[in-house]
């Protein structure tokens, strides 16, 4: 029964991916490795929160031990725990403390996706916010290295945000609710 219930999760993480991050060029350096089957997605099935810790150094370990063609970046898929995106948020700081606690600050950095995302000082359903909605709360390891190489070839990186917050304003009301049938609930 869990196996099946992680499968669906996987799927919607898929999904997701495809056609959100990828689909819209949300993230221009996602689409390579995902091609090259280099994304982990790593499903914990916790219901305690403190637990995360445990599946997130897990994970710095894989990443550590696979050679980058191999394993870019993990997704960290946490469906069963800080369904609050205040809760995600407060925990997120811890995650980067323990990222530097490791000494590996500098070598990951930890991207931040969650189905109620809210960046300060908007309203909930801001189109900014959707670039960072997920169907679950994720933690994305990327390496450091990866990144920095992708953003050397990239035209003009620090546009990347300001673009993704014009696409989200783009979509209507039927194409959000389509894409993040998620965050519409009822």
């Amino acid at each position: 029964m869990q196996k099946q219930k992680n499968k669906e999760i996987e799927s919607k993480v898929k999904d997701w991916l495809e056609n959100v991050v990828i689909g819209f060029n949300l993230c221009p350096f996602a689409r390579k490795p995902y091609l090259k089957n280099s994304i982990r997605i790593m499903i914990d099935e916790t219901t305690v929160v403190d637990d995360i810790y445990l599946s997130l150094l897990k994970e710095i370990n894989t990443l550590d031990k696979q050679n980058v063609n191999e394993l870019e970046t993990t997704l960290l898929v946490v469906p069963n725990v800080l369904a609050s995106f205040e809760d995600y948020n407060d925990f997120l700081f811890s995650v980067n403390e323990l990222i530097k606690s490791l000494d590996r600050e500098g070598v990951y950095q930890v991207a931040s996706f969650h189905p109620e995302y809210q960046f300060a000082g908007t309203d909930i359903n801001d189109a900014e916010n959707f670039t960072n909605r997920s169907p679950y709360p994720i933690f994305h390891l990327i390496r450091e290295d990866s990144l920095s190489e992708a953003l050397e070839s990239y035209p003009n990186p620090e546009a990347i945000p300001e673009r993704n917050i014009k696409k989200m304003k783009s979509l209507s009301s039927s194409q959000l609710k389509h894409y993040f049938s998620w965050c519409f609930k009822g």
